[in-house]
């Protein structure tokens, strides 16, 4: 009897403290940076700022009324920016641009001449509208004291159009292009040729893009990320989690307010 009284309190006293070990461990034991108000935010250009939808019925008409062909150019065009980055043989995003929508051609069927192609983005691209929530949210952010750039992996020439045209320019100190250092976002060497031209130190840039790509490669490069929930954009799961994730331009410049 007194055997087992010994062992029964021997078990409960096992239990209550292993229990109380396992209670102690913290389930993550990772501390999170405390974010710094950033000296310098870096806009991406594309979906992030303006909107591709207008060019919907261009690249539909080149492509036999297939306007629902659009995503399917974009992300192929976004594909082999990586593939000249990685090969070394770098070409601009307008001649890649304009090579896969030939390859989305073929693989639909639909017979397009290089020019055609070519009238179908580079004309239309140019002269995208901006979403309805960029300019009155850049203009809080310039209010705020803030420094805006883009940075794009379109030309420097494209951007400035592009930029002028959805009547954007007078909020941006400057604008970079990826043809400065030959290899595309989300490459690591465009953000940090990007942070040293603007004389920063990397923890001190915002990186604010609608493409989960541009946030994870920003992120590894070491800036602060802002994701902005474009309708149909969502972040890469394996990649970290942006420091803030946002509707839209609005959203973010009332949140960094609390910076001021």
């Amino acid at each position: 009897m007194k055997i087992r009284v010994l062992i029964s309190l021997a078990t409960a006293f096992f239990m209550l403290n292993t229990s109380s070990a396992f209670a102690k461990e913290p389930a993550d034991t990772a501390v999170q940076p405390l974010l710094v108000k950033p000296k310098v935010i870096i806009f991406d250009v594309n979906e992030t700022l303006l909107d591709l939808e207008n060019m919907r019925a261009s690249v539909g008409k080149a492509l036999n009324g297939r306007e629902d062909l659009l995503p399917l150019w974009f992300s192929t065009m976004l594909h082999h920016s990586l593939v000249v980055s990685a090969t070394g043989d770098y070409q601009t995003f307008g001649s890649i641009g304009v090579a896969s929508l030939q390859m989305v051609a073929e693989i639909n069927g639909i017979a397009i001449t290089p020019e055609q192609a070519k009238i179908a983005i580079l004309t239309p691209l140019r002269s995208l509208p901006a979403h309805p929530d960029v300019a009155e949210g850049l203009a809080k952010l310039k209010a705020q004291g803030y420094k805006l750039v883009t940075l794009t992996n379109s030309s420097l020439e494209g951007v400035t159009l592009q930029l002028k045209n959805a009547n954007l320019s007078q909020y941006f100190d400057a604008n970079l292009s990826i043809e400065s250092v030959g290899v595309f976002k989300p490459h690591l060497k465009t953000y940090q040729w990007a942070i040293k031209d603007l004389g920063v130190n990397a923890d001190e840039a915002l990186m604010v893009a609608a493409h989960g790509w541009d946030i994870a490669g920003a992120d590894k490069a070491g800036l602060q990320t802002a994701f902005i929930r474009r309708q149909g954009k969502v972040l890469f799961p394996l990649a970290a989690q942006p420091d803030y994730n946002v509707l839209d331009v609005n959203e973010l410049a009332s949140t960094l307010a609390k910076f001021n």
